[in-house]
């Protein structure tokens, strides 16, 4: 389950409902591959994976921020941003593989990152 925090006339922004802070960008017309994206729309995708990326250290000082971007089972452009933590239950495993160990996350509330998140976006 996810919901749009964000857009403008080129992405929008989801959340991914998970443990952790994680969030999603999609272009808002489909590109099966990055290649075919326009260069403003290029420029704009990683000035808020910038963004988001100094946000989440800033507000939650993680001890890693995964970027990725596959599409495989999705063939629409878009980037995971997520903020991990070594007691998230999967680290240092990606967060689509198997599960470690329980979570033992007690992170700061994710609406106040989000209110200061979109003053900067």
């Amino acid at each position: 389950m996810s919901s749009k925090i964000y857009e403008n006339d080129l992405l929008f922004i989801e959340v991914h409902e998970s443990h952790i802070p994680w969030l999603k960008i999609f272009t808002k017309k489909v590109y099966k591959e990055f290649s075919e994206c326009p260069q403003d729309l290029k420029l704009d995708i990683f000035n808020k994976l910038d963004i988001i990326e100094k946000s989440m250290i800033s507000f939650y000082e993680p001890e890693k921020i995964n970027i990725a971007s596959f599409g495989n089972m999705l063939p629409h452009v878009h980037w995971h941003i997520m903020a991990r933590f070594t007691n998230d239950g999967y680290f240092p495993e990606p967060m689509w593989g198997a599960k470690k160990e329980e979570a033992t996350l007690n992170l700061p509330s994710f609406e106040k990152f989000k209110t200061i998140l979109l003053k900067d976006l």
